[in-house]
């Protein structure tokens, strides 16, 4: 067994997180951290098994580890909604006392969230939960959170619309500036997807690379810098449409139409192939979204 895998089972073991409402306002938090069971195996049996090479020091990881999980959990309270902006959360103190951990990691936790601009905090004010549109709602590990629960109608609305803005203009571009490999790697990520399809973790992988390599063939860096955000909107539609039940339509062809057009060098064709691509995208996550 390997040492991540050993790490990844004491954690379920041994870390069991409750956070609720009482987390913000003046209220004393109830995220809890329940105390380390003594372990019945021999010291040392599990890690006996692992490689030299993989063995590091289990404070530091353990550490990362801890301060990331009360970030996600707190940052998925507040993508839910269910912590809303304005309010301010529980005081450092309070909370690491809460949780059993050090002042040191809840602090981290909150450095992370006001890094996604989800919080911000203030000398003898606190810690307070940002407006939406001061979410830095691209960054793919909030998108993830946001995605976690059911993002309403509206949500869904304004990804599809950056991605209408941005996408079809990419592929105008992809069609007029794309070189032979570009090409090469637009039909190969097709092919992979035609392959494996979106239900599979191969096919969306093909998917992202798709569309990384649009945005690669426009031959503007800025766009082309795009891609991790875009990729992760793709991807968390995508794996939302598979939660609320199977993919209900193939959309490879609409993939190959762009395609088709890039090849061909029609600008045209391929933005409005890309543009009706999207709003088929749009039309099935609303179709989901009222799915139960």
């Amino acid at each position: 067994m390997t040492l991540a895998k050993t790490m990844r089972n004491s954690d379920q073991g041994q870390l069991h997180e409750r956070v609720s409402s009482t987390m913000i306002g003046h209220h004393i938090p109830t995220i809890t951290l329940h105390p380390m069971a003594k372990s019945t195996k021999k010291p040392g049996a599990e890690q006996s098994r692992a490689k030299p090479s993989t063995r590091v020091g289990p404070s530091k990881p353990n550490s990362l580890r801890l301060h990331g999980a009360i970030a996600r959990d707190i940052g998925s309270k507040i993508a839910s909604g269910k912590f809303k902006p304005g309010t301010l959360l529980t005081g450092e103190v309070l909370a690491s006392d809460r949780l059993k951990v050090s002042r040191t990691a809840y602090r981290e936790a909150v450095r992370i969230l006001a890094a996604k601009g989800l919080v911000e905090s203030k000398p003898k004010v606190g810690t307070r939960i940002n407006p939406v549109e001061q979410w830095h709602l691209l960054d793919p590990e909030l998108l993830g959170w946001i995605f976690e629960f059911k993002p309403d109608n509206a949500m869904l609305n304004h990804i599809f619309e950056l991605r209408k803005i941005i996408e079809p203009n990419v592929a105008a571009l992809a069609a007029i500036r794309r070189s032979k490999h570009d090409l090469a790697e637009m039909g190969e990520a097709l092919e992979a997807m035609t392959a494996h399809g979106f239900s599979n973790e191969d096919g969306r992988i093909a998917d992202q690379k798709f569309h990384a390599a649009l945005l690669k063939a426009s031959g503007n860096s800025f766009l082309a810098s795009l891609t991790t955000s875009i990729s992760a909107a793709i991807t968390w539609t995508t794996v939302f449409k598979l939660r609320r039940g199977a993919l209900m339509r193939d959309s490879v062809p609409d993939h190959r139409r762009v395609y088709e057009a890039v090849v061909a060098g029609n600008d045209k064709a391929a933005y409005r192939a890309m543009e009706n691509l999207i709003e088929l995208a749009l039309d099935d996550s609303i179709k989901g979204n009222r799915k139960k």
